[in-house]
């Protein structure tokens, strides 16, 4: 018994061995082009939940750089909204599942409740209202 408490001991003190915070976020991390192939989001962790913001916008309006104009905060519908958090308090996870979120919709300017899953390069975001009964799914490509 004591041999394989050593042995878990040295293997954690490489490094070989996930660690639990770690683990969280490997899978879901990085870059993903939305469905519409508009924008690029940013996914990690923020503390100890997943977030994700408008990294790059590959669209502009015909007006410029789009802007938050349909936000319900009226002091917030002139901010660009590349850089702005969409994708917030994930920390839940079961498997390739994470729950417990919000996705913010720039173009509504509305919060949903959600869930992200991963498939291989593929990220399922789904946000719903009224407690899950109506819900959209969009596809995100890993880029």
């Amino acid at each position: 018994m004591t041999k394989h408490i050593a042995l878990a001991l040295a293997a954690l003190a490489l490094g070989t061995l996930p660690q639990a915070g770690h683990t969280q976020s490997r899978g879901i991390a990085g870059d993903w082009t939305t469905q519409d192939g508009r924008a690029v989001v940013t996914i990690g962790r923020c503390g100890s939940a997943i977030c994700g913001r408008l990294s790059r916008i590959l669209a502009d309006t015909p007006d410029g750089p789009p802007v938050d104009e349909n936000n319900p905060n009226p002091r917030l519908r002139n901010r660009p909204v590349q850089g702005i958090t969409v994708v917030s308090g994930f920390d839940e996870r079961n498997g390739n599942v994470w729950r417990g979120g919000e996705i913010y919709d720039p173009e509504s300017g509305r919060s949903y409740n959600a869930r992200m899953t991963l498939n291989g390069n593929r990220l399922e975001v789904t946000g719903c209202v009224a407690w899950g009964a109506i819900c959209r799914t969009e596809t995100w490509t890993r880029r």
